[in-house]
């Protein structure tokens, strides 16, 4: 079944709330005051059933330009406008800047009714008409349908009808497969139910026991009920107006502004970069101009910023800016957004959000104009694939998703992924040479090294990426070899001077021929006649080829006795005993013993039970 959102627009009482209530049967003045004034001040929604079987949802904007605030709340998410204009008064004030916003927001169609036709006569109707084209020439009413209608009289309403139907049957199907927006244009209570909000579905499907955020707010909320046209139902789909019953929250603590969505998936902002397009009769807008902000249902006080070196803004203008708002709210990239002026209160400037910021970046304005111009023709993979390329180290899918607004699937070769981490392979193998260029280095000045930590190399090349990333960055290094939990290059050996080569077997007897009762580990470097540095590479070097075995900190034992020892040991297994016992069999000193023993447990070759061990 087809849904069609229209919003009425046009002057003060040119007998908008007076037309749909002869479509519908409602009068959407529910207020008050709205009735003893005979003017609209707050949004009024009314339902009907076309013949066709659509389903038309009517919200009606009041007209009095002090006002406004409520007609841009009301005209977010409409399908297509009804522009109302009084035949006997034709073009006011508020036509025009109602036109101005419909624009602005990028509405792409409408139908112009002419209300009170029945007080004017033909010729004058005609004037009206011919009017209204050179006003709408070039605009996305050009070309739409101008309807004289009476209320009263019930002249031109089939016609009206009959052209929202055709209108209808054009209009592109709504983003579903996105996540839900519905930004809420009323909070009340009903007896029995509790809080309900309602709006305009703005994207998505939105069902039953949903759990949903309030943002900008940390509230959450369950949806307990919906209805779309009074009718409950399981789900709502994008475009429609949706009423819905929330669980767990006090109408107190729901206000027109807030965005009921999904939980987890955005994030409010309060930087953002947008293309805007000045009107043709606004003031010059300087940088930190102070405006009003309206998107959705949502108003906030803005800092406006130019992003080009002109520091200004100048009337029918387009530029590219950045928009600073004075409290965090709920804008993707995509959404359209109006300006208005502090002094006069008037619309100044509309446009589309094109990228959001977390947190507070600081304005750089070389190269955002072009950057810009370049972002806005991207899709959503290459818009992701600018944001991690933009990373040295790439950038979580997460925060990917709270940039574009929803997930994006990738599958270009341009990026990797690492578990839920993204980075761009130029970054990988940028990274890649600076692994090799620290290692090249490293051994040159260390050959007796075997290589550089693994762990040692991952903090300082890839810091904030997850432990999976030095895997992907050695893919791009094929002359790096992993070796343990070293890291060296595929060329590197290790090739002692003959100095050297006579202090390792010197080292190396040395252990060799003490057997279990070996010397002081300081005094066997130094008797090789090295300087300290040098001597404890050999060392290193002898350990890690196994020729010596590091039993404690200041303790070296030689790989042979060690071994016989094991051996000597297994042949017991099953057998417990105690230190006495292990010197007995070994005729080491206690000094030694302990050492060994805690040596053999590491290995698991013993365990302690107690005050004494049990060969495994």
């Amino acid at each position: 079944m087809k849904n069609i959102i229209v919003g009425t627009a046009g002057h003060i009482d040119h007998g908008k709330t007076t037309l749909v209530k002869a479509l519908t049967g409602i009068d959407t003045d529910r207020l008050k005051e709205e009735k003893e004034r005979g003017i609209s001040i707050e949004l009024g929604f009314a339902n009907l059933k076309a013949a066709d079987g659509a389903r038309i949802s009517f919200v009606d904007v009041p007209g009095h330009e002090r006002f406004v605030r409520n007609m841009l709340a009301g005209v977010t998410g409409i399908d297509l406008v009804l522009f109302v204009v009084a035949a006997d008064e034709a073009i006011k004030p508020q036509t025009k800047e109602h036109f101005e916003i419909c624009r602005l927001l990028g509405i792409e169609r409408g139908i112009i009714a002419l209300t009170k036709s029945d007080l004017v006569d033909a010729d004058w109707l005609e004037l009206v008409k011919m009017e209204l084209e050179d006003f709408v020439r070039g605009s996305f009413l050009e070309g739409m349908p101008i309807l004289p209608v009476s209320a009263p009289t019930g002249v031109g309403l089939p016609e009206l009808i009959a052209a929202i139907q055709r209108i209808a049957a054009d209009l592109k199907p709504r983003n579903l497969e996105r996540p839900a927006r519905l930004p809420i244009d009323r909070a009340f209570v009903m007896k029995g139910h509790g809080t309900v909000v309602t709006g305009t579905l703005k994207e998505g499907r939105l069902k039953l026991d949903d759990e949903v955020r309030l943002y900008p707010g940390e509230l959450t909320a369950r949806v307990r009920g919906i209805q779309v046209q009074g009718q409950s139902v399981k789900e709502a789909q994008a475009g429609q107006r949706t009423a819905v019953n929330l669980a767990g929250v006090e109408v107190s603590e729901v206000e027109r502004g807030f965005v009921a969505a999904g939980t987890g998936l955005f994030e409010p902002v309060q930087i953002f970069d947008v293309e805007l397009e000045m009107l043709g009769d606004a003031p010059v807008l300087r940088d930190r101009a102070r405006l009003h902000f309206h998107t959705g249902t949502t108003e906030a006080a803005a800092e406006f910023r130019v992003l080009s070196e002109a520091r200004r803004a100048e009337p029918g203008a387009k530029i590219w800016a950045r928009l600073v708002v004075d409290q965090p709210v709920l804008v993707l990239p995509g959404d359209r957004f109006i300006l208005r002026g502090s002094s006069p209160l008037v619309t100044v400037a509309g446009g589309t959000v094109m990228e959001i910021h977390l947190g507070r970046p600081r304005l750089r304005r070389k190269g955002a104009v072009e950057r810009l111009s370049n972002w806005k023709q991207l899709d959503a993979a290459g818009r992701m694939q600018q944001l991690v390329a933009e990373r040295p180290l790439g950038m979580e899918q997460r925060d990917i998703q709270l940039r574009l607004g929803f997930p994006v699937n990738y599958s270009g070769k341009d990026l990797e992924r690492i578990g839920s981490w993204w980075i761009a392979s130029s970054s990988l193998k940028r990274i890649a040479s600076e692994l090799v260029n620290q290692l090249r280095a490293y051994h040159r000045d260390k050959p007796l090294e075997a290589g550089l930590s693994r762990e040692y190399l991952r903090t300082s090349l890839l810091a904030s990426a997850p432990a999976g990333g030095m895997d992907a960055l050695l893919r791009h290094a094929p002359a790096v070899k992993s070796e343990g939990d070293l890291l060296r290059l595929e060329s590197h050996k290790v090739k002692l001077a003959a100095n050297e080569d006579a202090a390792s077997q010197s080292i190396e007897g040395a252990f060799r021929q003490a057997r279990l009762a070996v010397p002081a580990l300081d005094e066997v470097l130094k008797s090789t006649g090295l300087d300290a540095a040098r001597s404890k590479s050999i060392l290193a070097l002898l350990l890690r080829e196994s020729k010596l075995v590091r039993v404690g900190p200041d303790l070296v034992f030689h790989a042979e006795p060690l071994q016989q020892l094991k051996q000597l040991l297994q042949a017991r297994r099953g057998q417990s005993f105690g230190v006495v016992e292990f010197k007995d069999w070994t005729g080491v000193s206690r000094k030694y013993a302990i050492p060994l023993l805690e040596y053999f447990d590491r290995e698991r070759v013993t365990r302690r039970a107690g005050d004494l061990r049990i060969i495994l």
